[in-house]
Order: C-alpha cells, then structure tokens, then sequence
C-alpha cells in the first residue's frame, strides 16, 4: 500500500510541477496551440524519484555517506526536473519556439529552416536543423510529438518559401528527411 502512495504522490507532483511551470512562464501564442516536442516524460519521473530518494537518505541515513550520497542524489532529481520542464519546442502553423533551460527562447519562422543534418545512435535519430542565423535546432526521434512537428514544419517552410511540396525531391519522412540536407 505504501508503494502505491508513493507512486500516486510522485505523479500528483510531477502533474503539480507541470502545471506550475506552464502558468508561470508559458505565456506565448505557440504556448497555446497546444502543439509541442517534449522529452518523455520518463525524464521528469526519473527526476522526481531521485529527488525523493535523495530527501529520504538525507533524513532517515544518520551517516555521512547517505547524507552526502543524498544530497548527491537530490541535486541529480533537481537536475532531470529542471531539464524536464524547462525543455520544449512549441509550435503553431506560423513558427516555433525553441525553450531550453538557462537559455533564452529563441522564435523562429519555418522559412529560416537551410538545411537538416541527421545524426544515428543506437535505435534513435536526431535531426539538426541548421537555421538562417547559424543556430541549429536538434530534435530526437525519441521525443514525444516530433514527428507531427517535422511535418507542419515541412509544411510551413514551402508556404512561407512558396514552395510546392511535390517539387521536393529530398523529403522523404519514412527515411527522416524533412529539408535539403547539407553538402
């Protein structure tokens, strides 16, 4: 039973943390589309159950090992829930922002999309696009909502560079491809 308390407090704080930081600091129109490429939520799991762990070493240890090793752990929670709820690419048929911990958010129309570069490791792809201002923009295969993204992006850069889509001979989604890729 005490498990399943647990398990029930940990996804009520992590429902609680979300919601907190969409109020706080998600106040843009691609914020309301509702459209976004998040990590998976595993990540903010995984924070919020070294966060727990670290809080219960540090109070019920006595010894120095788990109370440093405690702390330890509780800075690495910290870390996975910042990451989690900090990164996001959030979109609309217009643009796209690009949200990332420490760092400011970056707009970005689909026409300023030059090129993509694809990157493999292990089961996963990671697509870089290279934007107009020499910035690039990397989403994994692994992250939830990708591929919806890449494709109203896709769809976006050919209206905005007026651009027929059956003219594009590089796109090809099946093989990850959304844009020319660089030479």
């Amino acid at each position: 039973m005490g498990i399943i308390l647990v398990a029930a407090a940990t996804f009520l704080l992590c429902w609680l943390l979300d919601k907190g930081f969409q109020k706080a600091f998600r106040s843009a129109p691609q914020h309301m589309s509702g459209k976004s490429v998040r990590l998976n939520k595993y990540n903010g799991l995984a924070g919020v159950i070294l966060t727990l762990l670290g809080i219960v070493s540090m109070l019920f240890g006595g010894e120095t090992v788990l109370l440093v090793g405690g702390g330890i752990v509780l800075l690495m929670g910290i870390g996975f829930m910042v990451y989690y709820m900090g990164f996001g690419v959030f979109y609309d048929d217009e643009s796209f922002l690009v949200m990332a911990a420490g760092k400011k958010n970056r707009e970005y129309r689909y026409n300023q999309i030059r090129t993509q570069q694809l990157y493999r490791n292990g089961g996963h792809v990671m697509v870089e696009l290279h934007m107009s201002d020499g910035t690039a923009v990397q989403v994994q295969s692994n992250m939830v909502g990708v591929y919806p993204f890449l494709d109203t992006a896709f769809a976006g850069w050919c209206q905005q560079k007026n651009i027929d889509p059956e003219s594009c001979e590089f796109h090809d989604p099946d093989n990850s491809c959304w844009f020319p890729t660089e030479e």
